[in-house]
């Protein structure tokens, strides 16, 4: 049976060490600062903002809450970013996606200033990743590899097989276990005879919203899961992974809900304390 990655724990123990670095920063007269910017009435999204703002208020963060209407034009949307770049009370900016239709998400994400941009979704951010430098790196791959840190999992040497190959989870996470010296694998719906390959890892990432597409048999016997996935299903949340069988099979776990996804938002807290720091 697999050892439990808890999010929830790990992140309870790190906002007390946030607070900390919050309060030491208030000594030279800095409150780190962070805006979300809300376009539109998607409720999934409200409640992700309010949770954003709720970990501020708990760390000692600033928050600005901005809400646009469904209706708002990329050019409103842009005006209100480049207000927010000039704030000096503001060091993270956070527009939340999904955008309302006739937006352009790369233009407004490229609209941020790099050192204000806490998702990590930049270009430039994204190329430091790639390339090894200092910069933003995306939440949820942050935290998941905070989170593997934190249980002293050795990644060095080890094969790890990424399924998903998005821009906000499936690449950067490869590159950060690339970068920690693991042979990395990333499969997508184009890859063929996939449980053969994710049968060989030893850390396995699913990040492709499919509920409980992973099952045991395409796991290996001690293989360490981390489990991406947000899914509702019969009013239930569950992850990419189907938890019980392979729980049995591996030797840590992330758990959904309760895993990957408070790490995601104690990374934004964590890049926008760094952000404050610059």
């Amino acid at each position: 049976m697999a050892n439990i990655l808890s999010g929830k724990t790990i992140s309870a123990e790190l906002t007390e060490i946030q607070k900390q670095q919050v309060e030491e920063l208030k000594k030279r007269g800095i409150q780190p600062g962070l805006a979300v910017v809300l376009a539109g009435e998607n409720p999934a999204s409200q409640i992700y903002v309010r949770n954003k703002i709720r970990a501020c208020e708990q760390t000692g963060i600033y928050s600005k809450s901005i809400r646009l209407p469904e209706s708002v034009s990329q050019e409103e949307l842009l005006k209100v970013i480049d207000e927010l770049n000039q704030d000096d009370k503001i060091h993270g900016i956070l527009v939340q996606l999904p955008l309302p239709k006739g937006i352009d998400e790369h233009t407004v994400i490229m609209r941020i200033s790099p050192n204000k941009d806490v998702d990590g979704f930049h270009i430039l951010n994204a190329g430091k990743l790639f390339t090894g430098l200092k910069g933003f790196v995306p939440c949820t791959p942050k935290g998941i590899m905070y989170m593997l840190e934190s249980a002293k999992i050795d990644l060095d040497g080890k094969h790890a097989v990424i399924v998903g190959r998005s821009n906000i989870v499936g690449k950067p996470i490869a590159m950060l276990l690339l970068n920690a010296n693991c042979t990395v694998t990333i499969c997508h719906s184009h890859t063929k005879n996939l449980a053969e390959i994710t049968k060989q890892a030893d850390v396995l990432v699913a990040a492709i919203g499919k509920p409980k597409f992973i099952t045991a048999d395409m796991v290996k016997e001690g293989a360490c899961v981390v489990d991406v996935g947000i899914n509702r299903v019969d009013g239930k949340v569950v992850g990419d992974v189907d938890f019980e069988p392979v729980y049995q099979k591996a030797s840590y776990i992330t758990p959904v809900p309760g895993g990957v996804g408070k790490m995601t938002i104690s990374m934004l807290m964590q890049n926008t304390i760094e952000a404050a720091q610059i």
